[in-house]
């Protein structure tokens, strides 16, 4: 079973920027450990960055003939991009939302997510194991 991952704007920054807020390690290391947690459930992992709104939504729709379940962190966009929230309600499959920092106990502009809206559920606060919880949950999901 495939599962889309999708990092949105800034987390290719990862490790450096920061620091205290998203924690030191690298996208890279998140990606490494998304690939070691997908292999111990049995799941395939495709994992892209963009900062790009458009790219999202383009991968968002493009995988729907090829995965079973999508975990998105939108960055950003998550407050913002309406059409993004659009692409995942046009997918049939379930899309977890997940971010590094715990969103609500954040900035008040961050408190509210409109991708979130869209999504199976999310997943916040917890560093890289948003993720690692996300992929459980997906193969809960799915299974």
């Amino acid at each position: 079973m495939k599962v889309l991952v999708l990092h949105g704007p800034s987390l290719d920054t990862l490790g450096s920027r920061e620091v205290e807020v998203y924690g030191d390690q690298t996208l890279d290391q998140i990606n490494d450990a998304i690939e070691a947690e997908a292999e111990s459930l049995g799941l395939e992992v495709e994992i892209h960055q963009t900062a790009r709104e458009g790219e999202i939504i383009e991968r968002i729709l493009g995988a729907k003939d090829r995965v079973a379940a999508g975990i998105l962190n939108p960055a950003a966009y998550s407050h913002t991009s309406r059409a993004i929230a659009d692409a995942v309600r046009a997918v049939d499959y379930p899309v977890i939302e997940v971010h590094l920092s715990n969103i609500h106990a954040r900035e008040p502009w961050r408190r509210r997510s409109v991708t979130a809206e869209a999504a199976a559920g999310v997943v916040a606060g917890f560093g890289v194991d948003s993720y690692l919880a996300a992929l459980r949950l997906v193969k809960a999901l799915v299974s």
